[in-house]
C-alpha cells in the first residue's frame, strides 16, 4: 500500500533544462567558444553542472581546469535559476490527485541546497511538498539510499510504503537501495545512449498523470 510519492526534481517535476542552458552558454561565451543547443543540453541536463560542463568543453571532471568552470557555471545558474523553469504539464493535477487520497508526497532531488531552498518556494505548487531533500542534505547524494531513507522518515512512512519517480539510473537505483517501488518519468532528461529499459524500474510514464495508475 503506497503511502508516499517521492519525486526528483529535474527533469521529473519541473522543467529547468531552459535556465541549467542558459547558464552553460553564458559560461561558452566567456571563453568565446559557441554556444550549445537546446536541443543538446536537454537530454543532459539532469546529469547537473558535470553533464553540462563535459558537453559544453568537451572535457572530464578529470581536468584541471573542469572545478573552475563548475564553480562558475554554477554562479551563473544562481543569477537566473527561475527566469525560465515551468512545472511539467500535468504535476499539479497529478499532486492534487494524489493529496484527495490522503497521500504524502516530497522532494528528493541531487540540486544542490543553495538552489532548492529558492527555487521550490518559487514554483507555483497546487500542494506543497511535505519534505525536500536536496544533494547536500544528508551529506551524500542519489545513488546513495540515505536522502530517500531521510525524506521517509520526515514524512513519517515507512521506505517500503514509498513510490520514487524519477529520470535517471541514479534514481532507480537509490529506490531500490531504499526499499521502495521506482517509475520512469519517460518524458524527462533521457538522452538517446540511455538505457531506461535496463535499469530495474517497476514501470515508466509518458506524462505525469500516468503515475495515478501507479499508487
Amino acid at each position: 500500500m503506497i503511502q508516499a510519492v517521492l519525486f526528483d526534481l529535474d527533469g521529473t517535476l519541473a522543467d529547468t533544462a531552459a535556465d541549467l542552458g542558459a547558464a552553460l552558454n553564458r559560461l561558452l561565451a566567456e571563453e568565446g567558444k559557441p554556444p550549445v543547443a537546446y536541443e543538446l543540453i536537454r537530454p543532459v541536463a539532469s546529469h547537473g553542472a558535470r553533464g553540462l560542463i563535459e558537453l559544453g568543453f568537451g572535457i572530464h571532471k578529470t581536468d584541471p581546469i573542469f572545478d573552475d568552470y563548475r564553480r562558475r557555471f554554477l554562479d551563473h545558474y544562481e543569477a537566473s535559476f527561475a527566469d525560465l523553469t515551468t512545472l511539467f504539464d500535468g504535476v499539479n493535477p497529478l499532486l492534487q490527485a494524489l493529496t484527495a487520497r490522503g497521500l504524502k508526497w516530497g522532494i528528493v532531488t541531487n540540486k544542490p541546497m543553495r538552489f532548492t531552498d529558492r527555487l521550490v518556494p518559487a514554483l507555483p505548487w497546487a500542494v506543497p511538498p511535505g519534505v525536500v531533500v536536496s544533494g547536500d542534505t544528508v551529506g551524500v547524494p542519489k545513488p546513495d539510499p540515505k536522502p530517500m531513507l531521510h525524506a521517509a522518515s520526515q514524512l513519517g512512512v515507512v521506505p517500503k510504503t514509498c513510490l520514487y519517480l524519477g529520470d535517471a539510473e541514479r534514481d532507480v537505483e537509490a529506490a531500490r537501495a531504499a526499499g521502495m517501488r521506482a517509475i520512469i518519468a519517460s518524458y524527462g532528461y533521457i538522452s538517446n545512449t540511455d538505457t531506461p529499459h535496463t535499469w530495474g524500474a517497476d514501470g515508466f510514464i509518458d506524462h505525469p498523470e500516468e503515475l495515478l495508475q501507479h499508487v
